[in-house]
């Protein structure tokens, strides 16, 4: 059982506060998405990010098929971190952690992902073929729109 590693790390000229406010709410997702995944809330009591909290979404990754993606929220930190948790959706396991810190200037993001594709050695080749890259593009993107709503730290 192969589990994969996403890791990310991106500096904004924003307060804690601002940051915290515009991450943890899960209507700012779609801002933050690629257009072409299609991505879409089907449900989710947009209150104020808590633990048990569920999001449901759909999301089309590949070929333009649309995947339902249920996701809870485990454990939340104000202004420190939270986690969100698949609980449906296409991978056998994913943990997302969201850090945020004050940094000179600015606060410092940082995203630990954990991952593990279903169908045994098929998985594994496709995240090495598919899955990895189309990760990284997300989160690349995501650091991009970031930089154009709040500006760069350098």
């Amino acid at each position: 059982m192969k589990i994969f590693k996403l890791h990310t790390k991106q500096k904004l000229p924003i307060t804690i506060q601002a940051a915290w406010d515009f991450l943890s709410d899960p209507k700012n997702l779609k801002d933050i998405t690629p257009n072409k995944m299609n991505f879409n809330i089907t449900d989710c009591d947009y209150k104020k990010i808590y633990p048990g909290q569920i999001i449901q979404y759909t999301v089309t990754p590949l070929l333009n098929i649309p995947l339902k993606w249920v996701t809870e929220i485990t454990h939340v930190v104000d202004k420190k971190y939270f986690v969100d948790e698949q609980r449906f959706g296409p991978y056998s396991l994913w943990h997302h952690k969201h850090f945020i810190k004050e940094v000179n200037g600015g606060i410092e993001m940082e995203d630990i992902i954990h991952y593990k594709i279903p169908l045994g050695f098929i998985g594994y080749m496709m995240n090495y073929l598919i899955i990895k890259n189309k990760l990284g593009h997300i989160f690349e993107y995501r650091r991009k729109k970031l930089n154009e709503i709040f500006g760069e730290l350098k």
